[in-house]
């Protein structure tokens, strides 16, 4: 069995300022180009939890709330909630400033799992997670309701998948 480790060992930030070429025709962060930084950003707080190489598991959610605008810094800020045996649930806060006003605002909020990956490539048990704050406690707390939600939920993708095969509509 390995030794838990505190929830702040994981805490990772990443900040990028939004340029031009970052944002849509309504001048705000493409989504893809977001959905990018969280999992990178969870990624490295999954690896700073186990000190393996991980694998994206699944993203259970994001929750867009703001939009983020050009000109504007987007700020993420990323930890282990819980682990498991291989896996680690992350959960990424995604913040807003305006830089000229001073004005902050979350703009989204997502939970992905990672799994740790041992020398021979397959998974490996990971530390489990302490947690300390409350919104660190709240949020190991309700851990295992999103886990098996998660469970249920990859059923009923591996049915679907069953469902449609690999062929497309046109073939």
């Amino acid at each position: 069995m390995m030794n838990a480790k505190p929830v702040k060992q994981s805490r990772t930030v990443l900040s990028s300022y939004v340029l031009p070429p970052d944002t849509n025709n309504h001048h705000t962060l493409f989504g893809g180009k977001l959905m990018a930084y969280i999992d990178d950003v969870a990624a490295r707080a999954a690896m700073r939890h186990s000190r393996r190489p991980v694998v994206t598991a699944s993203t259970d959610s994001i929750d867009f709330l703001q939009p983020i605008r050009v000109d504007n810094e987007v700020s993420l800020e990323a930890f282990v909630t819980w682990a498991g045996r291989t896996s680690m649930e992350v959960f990424v806060k995604v913040l807003t400033e305006d830089l000229h006003t001073g004005e902050r605002m979350v703009c989204a909020t997502s939970f992905l799992t990672y799994v740790a990956l041992g020398d021979d490539g397959r998974p490996t048990e990971v530390p489990k997670a302490i947690p300390e704050t409350p919104q660190e406690k709240l949020l190991h707390d309700s851990a295992p309701a999103r886990a098996e939600a998660r469970s249920k939920r990859r059923i009923e993708s591996k049915q679907l998948a069953e469902t449609f095969g690999i062929s497309f509509p046109w073939e």
